[in-house]
């Protein structure tokens, strides 16, 4: 185990990232620039540092397996690959997973932050593995932290427009002020939430937590990771953010 790999390992264990974050986040608070009241929420794919060869049935015994435990050839057309049945040998946290329809399945996990609206400063991050319910249960956990019993809204896309998250926010003291999705379904919010003044400037809002995203895919290593299992995932994505929030606050408080 080299120098460098044991250092990471202290420094997950001892939630450095974490730690460094919330340092961010206090520097950031000193200076005025944080909401406590509105915020966004938003989930991004983070790709896995794990190819589709390396999915392989669970119960595969070592006849799947070449010399060195290497994955060997094999020809995936036609074949039904599920995470309950499948997982990657690679990284085995890794899921298979498609953003939506029409989209490629990719192994991935999920990175997801609240921003708040005032500068659309990140104030929670998250990792979870790739779940068609991750974002929804990532919101509630991170609402939790961030409410406090304060009444405050959370701005969110059409996935977040469901009624058991929509109901967990509110038992929060959170209103939701989230997109509806009422496409062959009924919206769970109702047009009391949709004719405030509020939920137009929070749907207009939300959109910036795009540029989270963005950054951290372009400028950030977010966009295909080179860790492997969600602990030490979880670890680079939340330095990523607090490496956003510190680029964008010298951005608020020098502006050129």
């Amino acid at each position: 185990m080299t120098v460098f790999t044991k250092n990471r390992e202290r420094l997950l264990e001892g939630e450095i990232a974490e730690a460094f974050f919330q340092a961010v986040l206090e520097e950031a608070r000193q200076h005025g620039l944080l909401s406590d009241e509105h915020f966004t929420v938003d989930g991004t794919l983070i790709e896995a540092w794990a190819g589709h060869k390396s999915f392989r049935p669970k119960d595969e015994d070592e006849g799947g397996r070449g010399s060195g435990g290497s994955a060997t050839e094999r020809d995936f057309h036609g074949e039904r690959r599920k995470n309950d049945t499948h997982a990657s040998t690679t990284d085995p946290q890794a899921r298979l997973f498609r953003k939506g329809k029409g989209k490629e399945a990719k192994l991935c996990f999920m990175g997801h932050v609240v921003t708040e609206n005032r500068h659309g400063l990140v104030v929670s991050a998250r990792t979870t593995l790739a779940t068609g319910t991750a974002e929804r249960e990532a919101s509630v956990a991170m609402m939790k932290r961030l409410s406090r019993g304060h009444r405050s809204t959370l701005a969110g896309d059409k996935g977040y427009d469901s009624a058991a998250h929509v109901r967990q926010l509110r038992e929060l003291g959170v209103t939701p002020h989230v997109a509806q999705n009422d496409k062959g379904r009924r919206s769970a919010i109702d047009d009391r939430t949709t004719t405030h003044v509020g939920y137009e400037i929070s749907q207009r809002k939300r959109k910036a937590v795009e540029q989270v995203f963005g950054w951290g895919k372009t400028v950030g290593p977010i966009r295909k990771t080179k860790h492997r299992g969600r602990d030490r995932v979880g670890w680079m994505f939340t330095f990523t953010q607090a490496a956003y929030n510190l680029v964008r606050m010298r951005n608020l408080l020098c502006p050129t």
